[in-house]
C-alpha cells in the first residue's frame, strides 16, 4: 500500500500522521533561532514556516506524479522514506544535508533523460514547510509523511538516485517491467549439462 497522494488518490487524513513535538522540534532545529521559531510556530499552528536548508535536511522537490512513482519504489522495494511533504503540485523528500549537491550531478552522469527537472535544495536556500496542524485551504502544503521523530531517517543521494531511476524506467515502460536480456526464444531446445561428465 502506498502512503503518498497525487491528484488522482488524495491521501486521508490519518495517512499522512500528524507532524509530533519531537518532529517539529527536529524541523525548526534548521532555522538560526530554534526555541523562538518554534513558540512562534506553536503560536500560529495553522501558517506554514520557511526553513533553511544545509544544515539539518536539504530538500530534493519533484513533479507530483514522478514524485509519487519514487515514493512507491522506496516504500516498496527500498528503504522507505523520510518526512515528505506535498507544496504547489510538488512533492518535498526531505533528505540528508549534502544530497542536493550530489544528486544532480549523480543524475548527470547517469544521462537519465526520462527523469523530469528536479530542484534540489541544500546549502543557502529555503523551504516552505507545511503548518503543525492542517488548514482548510484546499491548496495549502500538507504532509505525506509527517516527522514524528528528533531524528528521522533522511535518504541520501544514492538512494534517491535508486528511486529516480526506477520511476523513470517504470515511467518509459509504461509499466511494464524492462531487462537488458532479450525475450527467451520459447521454441528453443534447453539441455541441462550440469549433470555431464
Amino acid at each position: 500500500m502506498s502512503i503518498v497522494e497525487c491528484d488522482e488518490a488524495p491521501l486521508t487524513d490519518d495517512a499522512a500522521g500528524e507532524v509530533t513535538p519531537e518532529g517539529a522540534a527536529w524541523l525548526v532545529s534548521a532555522a538560526t533561532h530554534p526555541r523562538s521559531t518554534l513558540a512562534l510556530w506553536e503560536a500560529r499552528p495553522t501558517a506554514p514556516l520557511v526553513l533553511p536548508c544545509g544544515t539539518a535536511f536539504d530538500v530534493v522537490s519533484a513533479p507530483s506524479v514522478f514524485g509519487r512513482r519514487m515514493l512507491d519504489r522506496l516504500w516498496s522495494q527500498g528503504a522507505g522514506v523520510g518526512p515528505v511533504a506535498r507544496h504547489r503540485g510538488r512533492l518535498l523528500l526531505f533528505a540528508a544535508p549534502g544530497t542536493a549537491h550530489r544528486l544532480p550531478s549523480l543524475l548527470h552522469w547517469e544521462e537519465w533523460a526520462a527523469v523530469p527537472p528536479l530542484l534540489c535544495h541544500g546549502t543557502g536556500d529555503a523551504v516552505t514547510v507545511p503548518a503543525l496542524e492542517r488548514s482548510g485551504h484546499p491548496e495549502a502544503a500538507r504532509w505525506v509523511v509527517a516527522p514524528q521523530t528528533r531524528e528521522p531517517w533522511l535518504p541520501g543521494p544514492d538512494i534517491l538516485l535508486w528511486a529516480c531511476v526506477r520511476a523513470a524506467r517504470d515511467a518509459s515502460a509504461g509499466g511494464r517491467r524492462l531487462s537488458i536480456f532479450p525475450p527467451a526464444d520459447q521454441d528453443a531446445k534447453v539441455y541441462d549439462v550440469s549433470r555431464r561428465r
